[in-house]
């Protein structure tokens, strides 16, 4: 049950002078079962007997009584499913039928259950229309698609519009045109949503399973891997009888993704590249990671990090030894100052564990009554819940259903919550969340970890979409530079826009590697070297590497999209991290890169007097991240006390913030 309500009435006699306006008070649900979202109101007496329920054949108009036996099953066409149970065994059209009745009463049953009790799958819902502001209580009508109307419910504790924003998170409702009192079902997103699978879902390539639980959900339902025979299958009909043009399943990826709709005429950031000669790609290698005697010998006596850009250096090009990371990873995510010692942080330790703990005691203090009025706590609940269950289980911390890793899981994103109620929880925390607490094992201090992860990361969730629709901006401009014959062809094949990177980008590649893996990658990306937005020529290293496969058998729209998601769990991490790391030096080494490019990837120019041996460009501009900032990797200045050089460390420490 994602959505519960009581107080909702129907008017049986409304409108008729000679009758008594008698109310039937009811519950009004949306429950989530299997592959139906239902909507499903009756009075508060009421069980779930389908003997309360009339259907509609599949091609009739008209309501017709159903009153089988307990176990007996809908009426179904041919198509419907054999393996729904009976009360959610729905056919096109589900509703209630009223009967004459002389004392103003509900007809009942002999079993003494009401005759108003309805339900119905959301696939049949055509449109809602709602009352006129302040004309009396709040009401919804339903309209099923071969236009029955269900009775009005009349909302006496007020509240409709919480309805209307939880369907929002299954359909898409656009307001009418003609009457702005009637928002109608967006059926062209409906046959989107039946040609995508779920992006979280696992690897393997079949048909759509599940209704998604929010719109991120849903907009992430699209881009996954859609072909020709699941749009046919859905259409019970032969794959090879029918043919969706490419262009056409483009469009409706295009058209129906609120947001991320790209408009290359209005959106800042594109710019026209030429076709530039970036030089062949250096050869890079990288060096093992950090032990636990590098990072001790880069620090003094009272624990402060002598030589910061020294030790990101380290590991950027190697990675980190895994029992250093439990110490080093809160310093890359920002919880721990670099400059700070052993004793502040272990104040800060004490400051942010009570301060956790007493966020942790707001909604654990929340009883069961007041999260039943509080419908954004519970919801985020009811997703929280649903994503950790679905946590990969192959690294051991997170084995088993009652396991204790999943439980801090649970209660960290909870949590959460309570510290940004504003954004709360959106599908794909989760997965930001389970490395760093796998490494942490500690519940505080994998929170503050997560709480910094997600400054960083907070737009990719934001209802607008804004921060993904930037980087696909990004990462296309990119593409174009380093491979635009490339681009060209993604472009012939209504691939341009790149969408397929979305998962890439919104969870930072954390379904596409192995555990193991992603701990590696993303330490290697919190140094913030060797540029800005190196997860951006991550994709680009991805996208290379697969070019010619792509170019070479001809793929289509289809294809692409079903190619680059079974990619999962086949990529070497190591191979990937060196491609990106000599198209960064390809593109640092360009003297004529163009300006969009060097703000994404934030290399600033600063023009000084022309000198040859200076390393300046043909324009008198000098690169300020130049490679050797990453390739070459000298030790620290160490004094025979312990401590580093004081004017070493003054001019090394310049610029630096705690965080």
């Amino acid at each position: 049950v994602v959505y519960e309500q009581e107080g909702v009435f129907i008017h049986p006699s409304c409108g008729k002078n000679d009758d008594q306006d008698n109310l039937i008070s009811g519950v009004l649900r949306v429950i989530e079962k299997e592959n139906e979202v239902i909507v499903d109101w009756r009075p508060l007496d009421d069980t779930l007997d389908t003997s309360n329920i009339l259907c509609a054949g599949k091609d009739s108009s008209s309501v017709v009584e159903w009153t089988p036996t307990p176990k007996e099953k809908c009426p179904r066409g041919a198509d419907r499913p054999s393996s729904y149970e009976a009360e959610w065994d729905m056919v096109t059209t589900v509703s209630f039928k009223k009967k004459p009745h002389s004392n103003g009463d509900a007809t009942t049953h002999a079993n003494g259950e009401s005759k108003w009790s309805f339900l119905f799958s959301l696939t049949d819902l055509k449109s809602i229309k709602q009352n006129k502001e302040g004309m009396g209580w709040s009401y919804l009508v339903f309209c099923l698609k071969d236009d029955v109307k269900l009775p009005a419910l009349h909302f006496h504790h007020g509240d409709s519009k919480l309805l209307i924003k939880c369907l929002e998170k299954h359909v898409v409702l656009n307001e009418s045109p003609q009457d702005k009192r009637v928002l109608l079902v967006n059926s062209q997103n409906k046959s989107l949503s039946q040609s995508f699978e779920n992006l979280f879902d696992e690897p393997s390539y079949g048909l759509l399973q599940k209704l998604k639980k929010d719109p991120y959900t849903v907009t992430m339902g699209r881009f996954s891997k859609v072909t020709n025979y699941i749009f046919d299958s859905f259409r019970l009909s032969d794959p090879s009888s029918q043919r969706r043009p490419p262009s056409e399943m483009a469009d409706f990826l295009n058209d129906a993704i609120p947001g991320l709709k790209i408009n290359q005429q209005e959106e800042p950031g594109f710019e026209v590249i030429t076709r530039i000669d970036l030089g062949k790609q250096p050869e890079v290698s990288r060096r093992e990671p950090v032990s636990a005697e590098e990072w001790a010998k880069n620090m003094d006596s009272e624990g402060r990090i002598l030589n910061v850009d020294y030790i990101k250096r380290l590991i950027f090009k190697g990675g980190l030894c895994h029992t250093l990371r439990k110490e080093a990873w809160k310093f890359l995510l920002g919880y721990f100052p670099w400059n700070s010692t052993k004793e502040e942080r272990a104040n800060l330790q004490k400051r942010k564990t009570d301060e956790y703990f007493r966020m942790k005691l707001q909604w654990k203090s929340v009883s069961e009554e007041q999260e039943k009025r509080n419908s954004r706590l519970r919801d985020y609940r009811s997703l929280i819940e649903k994503d950790v269950n679905r946590t990969d289980r192959t690294n051991k911390f997170y084995e088993g259903e009652d396991n204790p890793g999943l439980i801090l899981l649970h209660d960290i994103l909870m949590t959460y919550c309570m510290y940004d109620f504003d954004l709360g929880y959106v599908q794909g925390m989760s997965d930001l969340l389970s490395p760093v607490l796998y490494v942490m094992e500690n519940e505080v201090d994998a929170f503050w970890c997560f709480v910094s992860y997600m400054e960083q990361m907070h737009q990719n969730f934001e209802e607008q979409m804004q921060g993904m629709k930037t980087q696909l901006i990004q990462l296309s401009t990119l593409l174009r530079l380093l491979d635009s014959g490339f681009c060209s062809y993604l472009e012939s094949q209504d691939s341009g826009y790149l969408y397929f990177c979305f998962r890439w980008l919104l969870i930072r590649f954390k379904r596409e590697f192995s555990f193991q893996d992603i701990l590696r990658l993303w330490e290697v990306m919190w140094t913030e070297l060797p540029c800005q937005n190196f997860h951006l020529l991550l994709c680009c290293a991805i996208l290379e590497s697969e070019k010619q496969q792509i170019m070479e058998k001809h793929y289509g729209f289809n294809e692409i999209l079903k190619h680059i998601n079974e990619l999962s769990m086949k990529i070497d991490v190591e191979y990937i991290l060196c491609k990106a790391e000599a198209i960064s030096m390809q593109m640092m080494n360009c003297k004529e890169l163009p300006q969009a490019v060097s703000e994404i990837l934030g290399i600033e120019s600063s023009s000084v007097t022309p000198d040859s041996d200076t390393g300046e460009d043909e324009s008198g501009a000098v690169l300020s991240c130049p490679t050797s900032l990453y390739q070459s990797i000298s030790p620290p200045v160490i004094a025979t006390n312990g401590t580093r050089d004081s004017t070493q460390q003054t001019s090394e420490m310049q610029g630096l913030t705690p965080a």
